[in-house]
């Protein structure tokens, strides 16, 4: 197995390509802030899920860096939210990427409680 057939993997990289098509349409003024925070922290999620993957010898790294994906979740999370309140995107838009997000989120929870599913040995 390669860290991109894990879902977690898929379903992160599926919603940064999202948030990086949506945060184009972000006013100017927001591209050193809110645009490059948003694309950044969903970019880390998977690139975070990644580097578990391949650390799953080490299970303590394996656990740190899934947790570091789990961070960049939740501040994704943030900057959806913030996003909205702007009105950089809708209510049904920010339900959307929140679930997907929410969905993210509980992937990374269950590879952390289940690492032996991951060839992680303890």
């Amino acid at each position: 197995m390669d860290f991109r057939d894990l879902k977690a993997y898929q379903l992160g990289f599926e919603l940064a390509m999202e948030v990086f098509e949506i945060s184009k349409c972000f006013p100017k003024e927001e591209r050193y802030a809110l645009t490059d925070q948003i694309r950044r922290s969903t970019r880390s999620v998977f690139a975070n899920i990644a580097e578990a993957y391949r650390k799953r010898l080490y299970p303590a790294h394996y656990t740190s860096k899934l947790t570091d994906s789990d961070g960049e979740n939740a501040e994704t999370q943030v900057w959806i939210g913030f996003a909205l309140s702007c009105n950089y995107i809708n209510q049904d838009k920010y339900n959307s990427l929140l679930q997907k997000s929410e969905s993210v989120g509980n992937l990374i929870g269950y590879m952390i409680r289940n690492p032996e599913k991951f060839g992680v040995s303890k």
